[in-house]
């Protein structure tokens, strides 16, 4: 019987579980229901640039990934894989989703905040996800010439994006996790894969990227690899 948790109890629980027991029954539902809760995780401007991609055990796909992913038990074993992959390519779409519902809900209702709301998905994120040749490098330029005279974003690069859109797609796989152990099961984020022949085997667009693939299942006592260790808090945790 399946054992749900409160979230402390999820977080101090929760491990990377790399062998998954292959008799017991595994209700893949649950998988679907984490997430649904994944996706109110917070994401950059509401975006949602990502996109999960579930291959139960079933799909004929599964074998082949979890020997893309170096072969490894926590994928060979899953009794369903989560590829996380991030969605930079879908900006405007998700920027056009949010600026409609933004105007739908405050219609008839014209004030400053509405035009800043909408101004921010009309300019302002068109500015920031656009690229055009050299765009990365003016955008840094500008961050760094209004920011001699007052407080200015420095993030705005290519890179710093495209780390930013990774950042939100991580997020949403820890409330995942959390989820899962909280309903019962386990789950191993695993970052070695082959990242390429694994995108032509989704046929990923050229604009998403594997953020990280998610082994499920439950977990079974050979697969958490020793007793959890981690840096004293004392030296994780500071205060100004």
């Amino acid at each position: 019987m399946i054992q749900e948790l409160g979230f402390f109890e999820a977080v101090e629980a929760r491990r990377s579980v790399r062998i998954f027991d292959q008799e017991s029954e595994f209700d893949h539902s649950v998988v679907q229901k984490c997430l649904e809760a994944a996706i109110l995780s917070p994401n950059s401007s509401n975006m949602q640039l990502y996109n999960f991609i579930r291959v139960p055990e079933s799909s004929p796909l599964k074998g082949p990934i979890a020997k893309l992913c170096m072969g490894q038990k926590a994928a060979t074993t899953a009794r369903e894989l989560v590829v996380v992959v991030t969605r930079r390519d879908l900006w405007k779409s998700r920027a056009k989703a949010n600026f409609e519902y933004i105007q739908s809900s405050y219609e008839g209702k014209p004030d400053k905040k509405l035009k800043q709301a909408l101004g921010y998905y009309g300019k302002l994120v068109p500015t920031l996800y656009s690229k055009y040749p050299g765009w990365s490098l003016i955008k840094k330029l500008i961050s760094f010439t209004v920011g001699l005279k007052r407080p200015m974003v420095r993030e705005v690069g290519e890179t710093e994006v495209r780390i930013s859109v990774h950042k939100s797609a991580a997020l949403a796989s820890m409330t995942f996790m959390l989820a899962m152990k909280a309903s019962g099961y386990d789950t191993c984020p695993m970052e070695g894969h082959d990242s390429k022949r694994i995108s032509k085997l989704l046929n990923l667009p050229s604009g998403a990227e594997i953020c990280m693939i998610i082994g499920c299942g439950k977990g079974l006592p050979e697969g958490v690899y020793g007793k959890r260790f981690r840096i004293p808090s004392e030296e994780l945790i500071l205060e100004v």
